[in-house]
C-alpha cells in the first residue's frame, strides 16, 4: 500500500460494537444512541483515536448509507447475511463454544459444508476490518484490535501494513490445547497464524495467555515472536460507587426491600442468560440448601438477574426458558404467602443491578468459564454491609479475588450448595473485612489504565 492512501489516525481500535448505534423512527428519520460497557469507559481515556466498528442494525446500516456518522467513528457496512454468518454462525457459535468448552461432545460438533459456508464470511468480515484499518491508519500508527470476532484481522492487517504496530487483545477464556484441536486444522491453524500477525497479544489473566502459548507450540510451532501480555481488567470504583447512589437506585433500592420482606438474607446473582455463566446450576443449589437447611427457608431470598442474551440463537432461547422453569420450580416447592424464594428479573435495567449490589449479603459467580467476570469485582465495591463472594474457579477473577472468596467447582452442586451456608452464617466482621480486601483487588487495574497499558506496552514492542 502506498504512502499515499495512509489515514489520518494514530490510535486505532477495532471491534465488532462500537460505541454508538442508531434506530429509524417512525418518520424514517434516524436516532442515535450512545453504548455503555467496560470496553466504551475503557477506551474514552484515549480521545484521539479512531473507532472501527460493524453496522449490527438496519438502523447502523442506513446510517452507513445516509453518511451519518460520529466523530472518531467509521461503521463498516457489512451486508447483512455475511455478518450474521460471521458474528452468530462462527465467532457465538464455534469459538466462542470453544474457548468456554461449551460443546455437548456426543453430538457435536460437527464441522460439514455448512461450517465452511460460514467460514468464508468470517473471513470476509475480517477482511473487511483489516482493509478499513489499513486505509484509515497513519505511518506507524498502532492499532488494538479487540476479541474473537476478529482473530484474523492482525494477519490481515499486517500484509497490508506492516509499518502499523498491531495488539490483539481476547475478552474470552482461551481453550487448552486439546480442546482447541476440536476445530478441523486449517481452521485451528489460520485462527493462530491470524493472530500472531500481532506485535502483541494480551489476555485479562495468565492462565488464559499460557493456553494460548500452548496451543501455538503445538500447532504453530510457537509464537513467531508475537509478544504474549496479561492486563487485568478491572471495576471502575469512582464510577460505581457514585452510580449507584443515584435517585434511580434509591427507587430500585426501595422496591427491591419491598420484595424481599424484613430481615432477610440476600443472594444475588446478575448474569446475562449465556450458557456459560451456569445460573441453572447456581439455582439447583440454592434449592439443595432450602432443602437440606430448613432452617433458612423464610430466612433468605435469592435475587437472580437472568438477562436474556443471543435470543435469535436457538440454544440461548431454551436456555432462558430452563431458567425460568428452574426458578419457578423452586418457588412453587418451598414459597409460601409471605415469601418468594427466587426473585427472577430477566429484563436488563442496570439501576436495578446497582441496587442489588448494594443489598447483596452474598454474590454468586459460578461461570462454567469466564474470561474475567466483572460481576464478581463489581458487587465488593458497591456493597452496602459487606457482602461474601462465592466464586468459580474457572472465572479469569479468580486469579485476583480467590484468596478472599469461598471458590467452588462450577460443576459441583452440592459443593456450591454448601459454600452459600457458609456464606450465610458468615460473622459481619469477616464479612466486612473480606469485601474491603476484594473491593481493593478488584480496582487494582481500572478500565482507563488497562488501555493505556495495552498501548504502551504495545509501542514498546
Amino acid at each position: 500500500m502506498s504512502s499515499t492512501t495512509h489515514g489520518a489516525a494514530e490510535v486505532l481500535v477495532a471491534s465488532n460494537r462500537g460505541p454508538v448505534s442508531y434506530v429509524l423512527d417512525d418518520a424514517g428519520g434516524i436516532e442515535e444512541k450512545r453504548g455503555g460497557g467496560g470496553l466504551v469507559s475503557a477506551l474514552s481515556v484515549v480521545k484521539d483515536k479512531l473507532w472501527v466498528c460493524s453496522a449490527l442494525s438496519e438502523g447502523d446500516r442506513e446510517a452507513v448509507r445516509r453518511g451519518v456518522s460520529e466523530p472518531g467513528v467509521r461503521m463498516l457496512d457489512i451486508a447483512a447475511d455475511v455478518h450474521t454468518d460471521a458474528y452468530n454462525g462462527i465467532a457465538n457459535s464455534v469459538l466462542w463454544f470453544v474457548h468456554h468448552m461449551l460443546y455437548q461432545t456426543p453430538l457435536e460438533p460437527a464441522f460439514g459444508p455448512e461450517f465452511r459456508r460460514q467460514w468464508a464470511s468470517y473471513e470476509a468480515y475480517n477482511r473487511a476490518f483489516a482493509e478499513a484499518l489499513a486505509e484509515e491508519a497513519a505511518p506507524g500508527a498502532t492499532v488494538v484490535v479487540q476479541d474473537y470476532h476478529l482473530t484474523l484481522v492482525p494477519g490481515m492487517l499486517r500484509e497490508l501494513r506492516g509499518d502499523l504496530r498491531i495488539g490483539h487483545f481476547s475478552h474470552t477464556p482461551w481453550a487448552p490445547v486439546d480442546y482447541f484441536r476440536m476445530l478441523p486444522d486449517d481452521i485451528a491453524e489460520q485462527v493462530l497464524r491470524g493472530m500472531l500477525g500481532a506485535d502483541r497479544c494480551a489476555f485479562l489473566t495468565r492462565r488464559w495467555a499460557d493456553a494460548f502459548t500452548d496451543c501455538c507450540t503445538h500447532l504453530v510451532g510457537g509464537t513467531s515472536g508475537t509478544r504474549i501480555g496479561v492486563h487485568g481488567l478491572g471495576a471502575d470504583a469512582d464510577f460505581l460507587r457514585e452510580r449507584a447512589h443515584r435517585d434511580d437506585v434509591e427507587e430500585r433500592l426501595t422496591a427491591l426491600r419491598a420484595q424481599i420482606g424484613e430481615d432477610r438474607k440476600v443472594i444475588v446473582r446478575v448474569d446475562r442468560t449465556e450458557l456459560s455463566k451456569n445460573i441453572v446450576r447456581g439455582l439447583q443449589a440454592y434449592e439443595l440448601l432450602l432443602q437440606e437447611r430448613p432452617e433458612w427457608r423464610e430466612r433468605v431470598v435469592h435475587v437472580a438477574f437472568a438477562y436474556p442474551s443471543r435470543q435469535d440463537l436457538a440454544v440461548y432461547r431454551d436456555y432462558t426458558a430452563e431458567v425460568a422453569r428452574v426458578a419457578e420450580a423452586i418457588n412453587s416447592r418451598f414459597g409460601t404467602e409471605g415469601w418468594t424464594p427466587v426473585v427472577l428479573h430477566v429484563k436488563d435495567d442496570f439501576a436495578r443491578s446497582l441496587a442489588a449490589y448494594r443489598l447483596a449479603d452474598v454474590a454468586l459467580v459460578n461461570p462454567i468459564r469466564d474470561g474475567m467476570n466483572l460481576v464478581a469485582k463489581e458487587v465488593p465495591v458497591v456493597s452496602d454491609g459487606g457482602c461474601v463472594l462465592v466464586l468459580s474457579r474457572e472465572a479469569g477473577a479468580y486469579e485476583e479475588l480467590a484468596e478472599d472468596a469461598l471458590t467452588v467447582n462450577p460443576y459441583d452442586v452440592t459443593g456450591t450448595s454448601r459454600a452459600l451456608a457458609e456464606a450465610l452464617a458468615m460473622p459481619q466482621d469477616e464479612r466486612e473485612e473480606r469485601t474491603k480486601r476484594l473491593a481493593e483487588a478488584a480496582t487494582a487495574l481500572p478500565p482507563g489504565q488497562w488501555f493505556l497499558d495495552q498501548l504502551e506496552a504495545l509501542r514498546a514492542s
